[in-house]
């Protein structure tokens, strides 16, 4: 387990020497989403070999970052999850993510896609500013498999929350729909029309759904969207 170093005395470089290696990122993104086992990892990052995650694990538990905790019978499992320290770079990645997500456009062909990517694509775009007190579930469909959320708004803005409890209205797409139709990137009626979403519920709770998140347009360098998939 070599260190990855830029012997440089910088605040910025320290942070690259933690997190800047390839998979690293991506491995903090799916602990952001909840504790994971070793075997949890290898559908959303496939490509990663055994050992390299086993090295970035053990990289990113050294530096305080992540811990591994044992879970009590009847699940008798070990998973890994993120200390205080690895908390705290969720306002980070988020801001990172948000960005990318300028950069991004549509799914090209061959893109891997994980319903569980919902909770972050959430967290990345939910208002930071009051929001409609409104409570929605939102269900990402890939295949045979999903998941789900919940968005609540208020006072302190757009908070999200495990799919457990009352919504007043739900939506069920795949992900890339959902995240489009939140981002106002496709209108509701224009995905339920064409068939790629699903709404069920209050329709009077739809008028404030895209009230609940913000996300700036695609970059001019890359504008793609529903409505212009190619960019410019």
């Amino acid at each position: 387990m070599s260190d990855f170093r830029y012997a440089q005395f910088c605040p910025l470089a320290r942070a690259a020497e933690i997190v800047g290696e390839r998979w690293t990122l991506l491995i903090l993104r799916e602990l952001l989403i909840g504790p994971k086992r070793f075997s949890d990892f290898q559908a959303p990052l496939a490509g990663v070999s055994s050992s390299v995650l086993a090295d970035r694990l053990g990289k990113l538990t050294q530096r305080g970052v992540v811990r591994r905790r044992e879970l009590p019978p009847p699940a008798a499992a070990s998973v890994y999850e993120l200390t205080e320290s690895g908390q705290g770079l969720l306002p980070a990645i988020l801001e990172l993510a948000r960005w990318g997500a300028r950069q991004l456009g549509v799914p090209e062909p061959g893109d891997h896609i994980e319903p569980a990517w919902l909770k972050l694509g959430m967290l990345t775009i939910a208002r930071h500013s009051p929001t409609p007190a409104r409570t929605f579930r939102l269900t990402a469909v890939v295949g045979d498999r999903e998941a789900s959320v919940r968005v609540r708004g208020g006072p302190a803005g757009t908070v999200v929350l495990d799919e457990d409890g009352e919504a007043e209205a739900t939506l069920r797409a795949d992900l890339f729909t959902l995240l489009a139709v939140a981002s106002g990137w496709m209108a509701v009626e224009q995905a339920v029309a064409s068939g790629m979403l699903s709404v069920a519920g209050d329709p009077d709770a739809m008028i404030d759904f895209s009230a609940l998140f913000e996300m700036d347009p695609p970059t001019p360098e890359n504008p793609a969207s529903p409505e212009n998939p190619q960019g410019a």
